[in-house]
């Protein structure tokens, strides 16, 4: 009975101790985007998006850890308009030339019970770095159904003034206050 005891103890500290590792994710380029929403001379809400997302998510469940480090290809900007897609990269939006990407890393995940909530970091943008939380709307981990893949998603949001990352042209006329949605979906890394 002692045996059977010991067994079964050393059995969950093996798997405690595994379920307490980190596990890294990478995104999933085919389902990850950016989007932004802004209004535009009062007349409506305008949403954009960029098409190239990459970077990886941490998660240590049990010790309720995690970490993101995101970066955006700003030249991936798409408004719906060529001609707009143009203005948006000038100097007096997000200057693509000079600052090609974009990204967000944060280092502390917070959660509540046994999911994050949200996540506090650092959006640099147009070569300015600024503290923003994102937070997490919405969070899942399990199989990928079609590729049997380990996977996890998510959906967060957080908002920004543009005026403080040198992107102020036309304000207030066009809104100051920007909404940044992040879709994520990222598989575990072997």
């Amino acid at each position: 009975m002692a045996s059977k005891l010991l067994i079964a103890l050393f059995a969950a500290v093996g798997l405690s101790s595994a379920f307490a590792a980190t596990t890294t994710y990478t995104a999933d380029a085919n389902h990850t985007f950016a989007q932004f929403e802004y209004n535009h001379l009062g007349f409506s809400n305008q949403t954009s998006r960029f098409n190239t997302v990459a970077g990886t998510v941490t998660i240590d469940q049990a010790a309720k850890k995690g970490s993101a480090d995101i970066t955006i290809d700003t030249k991936s900007v798409d408004t719906g308009s060529t001609v707009f897609n143009s203005h948006i990269q000038s100097e007096d939006f997000l200057s693509t030339t000079q600052c090609p990407t974009a990204s967000f890393q944060s280092n502390d995940m917070i959660f509540k019970g046994e999911k994050p909530v949200a996540l506090k970091g650092v959006l640099t943008l147009k070569g300015v770095s600024k503290p923003v939380t994102l937070k997490i709307t919405h969070f899942e981990c399990k199989k990928h159904p079609m590729t049997g893949a380990e996977y996890c998603g998510a959906n967060a949001e957080t908002k920004m003034k543009r005026t403080e990352f040198n992107m102020g042209k036309y304000a207030p006329h066009v809104g100051d206050d920007v909404t940044i949605l992040i879709a994520i979906e990222a598989s575990k890394q072997d």
